[in-house]
């Protein structure tokens, strides 16, 4: 930093820099205090997908639909426990909207590392693998590893929405008035 040659001050466009600076760094850990938990636990998410997949992947079941309703039992659990620990962390500060949006944040970050996932062990673990999927469906369907991949996205942003709206449910403040009986 340069100082006046007076009173050992900073000269005014230093001045000007470090109150700026000052202004985005608050601002930049602001952001990352309210990001950081939707994000760790659509990481942690991900990870349970991923790891339930591939355990599905070593007894050849990662082929049958049926498994895949595990998804969503996974999925709604981390949302949960997501709304859940933004709720503690909040106290009487929690509103609709901040459940709503850590739960749909974490969601949609495992959703989207998920399919990352899926679109690498398609191409590069298991090139048959749309094929063994596809012939569970019994028909003769010429569909490529990208549309496979945006199904699987659109199911995971779908199944994030109903859930997180089925999770608020649970954590909403009620504003029904008590009445005697």
């Amino acid at each position: 930093m340069v100082y006046s040659l007076k009173n050992n001050e900073l000269c005014p466009i230093n001045q000007f820099i470090s109150r700026t600076l000052w202004k985005y760094k608050k601002i930049y850990i602001h952001i990352m205090r309210k990001i950081a938990l939707p994000v760790r636990f659509g990481i942690i998410i991900s990870a349970l997908l991923v790891a339930f997949f591939l355990i599905l992947s070593l007894f050849g079941l990662h082929t049958k639909p049926m498994f895949s309703l595990l998804n969503g039992v996974i999925t709604g659990f981390g949302i949960y426990e997501t709304i859940r620990y933004y709720k503690l962390e909040q106290g009487k500060n929690f509103t609709y909207t901040g459940g709503f949006t850590v739960g749909l944040v974490s969601g949609f970050i495992a959703t989207l590392l998920f399919t990352v996932f899926f679109l690498f062990y398609a191409t590069e673990i298991d090139p048959l693998f749309l094929e063994k999927l596809l012939n569970v469906f019994k028909g003769d369907y010429r569909v490529g590893v990208g549309l496979v991949a945006f199904v699987v996205a659109i199911m995971g942003f779908a199944t994030t929405v109903v859930l997180t709206l089925t999770c608020m449910q649970l954590f909403k403040n009620s504003n029904n008035v008590a009445q005697n009986v």
